[in-house]
């Protein structure tokens, strides 16, 4: 009996459906913590590490038998997600190498055997729910480890023109589903499945990924039922190469907002593992940037931290979060169950509305007044809203205003808010129109 389930249990292709009452709560949190951890951390050089020099498992294998992160303290990683503002996670409980988070029946690969030797995703789950926070596994339907994982043009140890006739996919799909079933059933409730990746067609340099795979490889229609077969109100994205309930622009922003529910996936400096000498870190202004745009566009950000090889966040990385916390602290009600507006925001502007208030996001600060095309006579009240002050609606009158000194005619249907000199000291300053 696959699975471990009763008959009248059994996973069916034909089982997708999609919780609204989920979807909704997602499209409510608007910010995630996005965690990526694992041996490659002790490379301290990118999670690809192991593809991108080409390393064999004997070369990788000391970052596993020296796996001790004595300072992982999920507490105190909760404790900054939180204060940053974010309202779930998702932690990479595999990721392409094959190692492993917790300590799974199906493979020895794990940190189970590793100097730490105790589970990493239970303490993490535990953690993040103390604090009301939601619940996401990220797993590799890739894995360079096993060892009837079909070596591929992305695999470490692909070369052209030979082959490795040895490999049955078949084994390796038993144990993909089997460790899904594991991870959704030892947990809790869990609200996200975020899988990664299928490539059956990714190009590079003009031609296919020899061998690249996709949802038959995966068998990505039963997998998905097992999912929601095991827990029903869980979202799962869209990397199975088959229809998902969101889907994931990754370390980009979309210009304009994609036609499904979606979620921005973005890092602090361009690497998703603790990366010691990659110094290109974003700053807190342009964080906060991608949240507002995102969100002005319908869609979630995923925002990465990779922690180090001993457990920690680097102090660059809470520097971040403590940065967006700041902001969101003040302005989290332009953000949290806010989305799109119908209005037209004006260049270098962005808005995101909630019922009757309107938010106005200048991303440059314009000297003394915004002009708002198309809100003339509908905001009733204006205020800066880091400090609840007043910000002052202007009428120009040009038959009195000369135009030299004043205002002088604006387009019809133009609101005009007068604007301090001195633009307020946030990441983002946010207007908050009454409607």
């Amino acid at each position: 009996m696959p699975h471990g389930l009763p008959d009248d249990q059994q996973p069916s292709p034909l089982i997708h459906p999609t919780s609204a009452a989920r979807l909704a709560e997602f499209r409510e949190q608007r910010f995630g913590l996005f965690i990526h951890w694992g041996l490659y951390a002790l490379a301290a050089r990118h999670e690809w590490v192991k593809q991108r020099e080409r390393l064999t498992d004997e070369q990788y294998q000391p970052y596993f038998d020296h796996f001790d992160p004595d300072l992982f303290d999920p507490d105190a990683w909760a404790e900054a997600a939180a204060a940053a503002g974010m309202r779930y996670m998702v932690l990479t409980t595999k990721h392409h190498d094959g190692f492993c988070l917790w300590d799974s029946a199906q493979t020895d690969y794990s940190v189970a055997n590793t100097p730490y030797g105790k589970d990493l995703v239970g303490p993490v789950v535990e953690a993040f729910r103390a604090r009301g926070l939601g619940v996401g596994f990220y797993h590799s339907l890739i894995d360079w480890h096993h060892p009837h994982f079909p070596i591929d043009g992305l695999h470490p140890a692909y070369a052209e023109n030979i082959t490795h006739d040895d490999r049955n996919i078949e084994i390796y799909q038993s144990y993909l589903h089997s460790q899904v079933e594991e991870l959704l059933t030892r947990y809790g409730r869990i609200d996200t499945m975020w899988f990664d990746f299928s490539y059956s067609k990714r190009v590079r340099n003009g031609r296919l990924t020899p061998g690249g795979k996709g949802a038959a490889d995966w068998r990505s229609e039963e997998l998905a039922a097992l999912v929601r077969t095991l827990q029903p109100n869980i979202l799962i994205n869209d990397r199975l190469e088959i229809p998902g309930d969101f889907t994931t622009p990754e370390q980009y922003q979309p210009v304009a907002p994609p036609a499904q529910v979606w979620e921005a996936c973005q890092t602090l400096n361009g690497s998703w593992g603790y990366d010691r000498d990659n110094l290109d870190y974003k700053p807190v202004d342009l964080l906060v940037r991608m949240l507002v745009d995102t969100v002005s566009k319908d869609g979630n950000l995923l925002l990465n931290v990779g922690p180090n090889g001993r457990g920690a966040f680097d102090p660059r990385a809470l520097e971040s979060l403590r940065g967006i916390g700041e902001w969101t602290r003040l302005h989290g009600r332009s953000i949290y169950g806010a989305g799109p507006s119908t209005y037209e925001a004006p260049p270098d502007c962005r808005y995101t509305q909630r019922g009757d208030r309107l938010y106005v996001h200048p991303f440059a600060w314009p000297y003394k007044h915004l002009h708002l095309p198309g809100l003339a006579g509908k905001v009733r009240y204006a205020q800066l809203l880091n400090d609840a002050s007043e910000i002052r609606i202007l009428v120009p009158d040009p038959a009195v205003d000369s135009g030299h000194t004043r205002l002088g005619a604006l387009p019809p249907g133009t609101l005009t808010l007068q604007l301090p000199v001195q633009r307020p000291d946030v990441a983002v300053p946010v207007i908050e129109l009454f409607l």
